[in-house]
């Protein structure tokens, strides 16, 4: 089963949910891009997903076009703009869906408060890619 979480910066959202992909099921194909990659996958996400148990340090944003003629089984947005300028793929992709999150990477505050807003986000995105996956995607053959 091949999968694209799609983001804006592929640097938080799209990265944490392509980490728990990976983390329930290592045979899934999931990738992770963005529609304007971010040069880097951010710090806070890095040591929050570590955190979860799941190492995400080796993840590099990628431009959404290096796929755009590939097959998905899934294509999953996480933020409302990827949402919203989400390409054509010249691929089939069989389930295009929208999950959406708030971008952690927005948050304002002390470092303290910073760094619950991404676990806040992490949680939730553990949570609904969760019930995804147990629901959906097993039952699609993506054990």
């Amino acid at each position: 089963m091949k999968i694209l979480v799609l983001c804006t910066g592929n640097s938080c959202r799209s990265q944490m949910a392509e980490g728990f992909l990976k983390h329930f099921n290592p045979e899934l194909e999931v990738v992770s891009a963005g529609t304007e990659p971010s040069s880097e996958v951010h710090p806070k996400a890095v040591q929050v997903m570590a955190e979860a148990g799941i190492d995400i340090r080796g993840g590099k944003p990628k431009n959404v076009s290096q796929f755009i003629n590939d097959s998905f089984d899934y294509v999953i947005t996480v933020c409302d703009d990827a949402n919203e300028t989400c390409p054509v793929f010249l691929g089939e992709v069989k389930r295009r869906l929208h999950i959406g999150f708030e971008d952690p990477a927005k948050a304002e505050g002390t470092e303290d408060e910073i760094y619950s807003e991404f676990r806040r986000i992490r949680d939730e995105i553990h949570e609904r890619f969760s019930e995804l996956y147990h629901e959906e995607i097993l039952s699609e053959g993506g054990a």
